[in-house]
């Protein structure tokens, strides 16, 4: 038997739920999970602060999940990397719990997430992450550097069994079930006419392989006139057109696409990094169109009222 409600999110947006009565999420219990092998280290500055900042990446145990760890701050405090612990920041995504914080974390989460790395200690010694190249291939690069064991433990799975649409004005965001157990992600992004991004769109099932050859390498962009409201409020002013993509009338500037459909594949690496605070491998179809980190983390938030997390993690961090 099915049935259907509407809910609205904590930030106005609405939602339709078809709930079938039988939900029973599978589990394959040689899904193991996984950890780095050996420690790696990538070294940057932020973006929006353009402080340095060095992001050491450390084993960890089953069940420990994905933890940020402010070394620079008294008593070393640590921020699991759950949708729970996000605070809303403009065109980024951010952690706090108590008083400490990591900001633009979503890079890191996506090559993690994306590699199938699901128990790693993340050690940071600000709260801005590394803008880097403006992808996530560094910290996939590092990662690969020293490589990815299995551990001996069943990874938890959150599985679509019903149909989830969230919408939030122009925006939405919809996930269903499939019948084979893959995580398959689409995106469209459209910034209508008269600009160089116009509209694009992408779609790929997500595999540590097809990450690493179809999104990882994918840049942060915005138009001109976006970073030039920035530089007026006094951000970014470390970062120049090399360190990400900054598209003018007729393209990027002073850089070059390394897919001629980089945006939208960007945001979906985006997607991968906040679809990873659910803390757990989620199988299903999610497809987005003018989702943003917001959008994104509020699906994250209403999928986790209707479905059950198999093999939830048995540690907390």
């Amino acid at each position: 038997m099915e049935s259907s409600r509407e809910a609205r999110s904590q930030h106005g947006s609405t939602f339709q739920v078809q709930v079938k009565d039988d939900l029973q999420p599978l589990m394959d219990d040689s899904a193991k999970q996984c950890t780095i092998a050996a420690a790696a280290a990538v070294e940057g500055f932020g973006y929006w602060e353009g402080r340095d900042v060095r992001v050491e990446f450390l084993p960890a145990e089953p069940g420990t999940g994905i933890v940020f760890v402010r070394c620079d701050l008294p008593g070393r405090p640590r921020i699991p990397a759950r949708v729970e612990n996000r605070v809303e920041t403009p065109r980024r995504t951010s952690l706090r719990l108590g008083a400490a914080g990591v900001d633009m974390i979503e890079h890191i989460m996506a090559a993690l997430a994306g590699l199938g790395v699901d128990n790693c200690e993340v050690s940071v010694d600000a709260a801005e992450m590394p803008g880097c190249d403006g992808s996530s291939l560094p910290f996939v690069e590092a990662v690969d550097a020293v490589g990815i064991v299995l551990q001996d433990a069943p990874r938890p799975r959150q599985i679509v069994r019903d149909v989830l649409r969230l919408e939030n004005g122009r925006g939405w965001f919809e996930v269903k079930p499939l019948e084979q157990q893959q995580t398959l992600l689409c995106y469209q992004l459209d910034y209508g006419e008269g600009n160089p991004i116009g509209r694009q769109s992408f779609e790929l099932e997500l595999t540590p392989e097809s990450f690493r050859r179809e999104l990882a390498s994918c840049r942060t962009f915005m138009l001109k006139s976006e970073a030039d409201w920035l530089l007026a409020q006094g951000l970014g002013q470390r970062a120049t057109c090399r360190d990400l993509l900054v598209f003018g009338d007729h393209g990027p500037i002073d850089n070059q696409l390394r897919f001629p459909d980089e945006c939208v594949r960007h945001k979906l690496l985006d997607m991968v990094g906040d679809l990873a605070l659910a803390g757990c491998q989620l199988i299903g179809s999610f497809s987005a169109c003018r989702s943003g980190h917001r959008l994104n983390a509020e699906l994250v938030g209403a999928l986790r009222t209707v479905a059950e997390i198999v093999n939830p993690w048995r540690r907390c961090a």
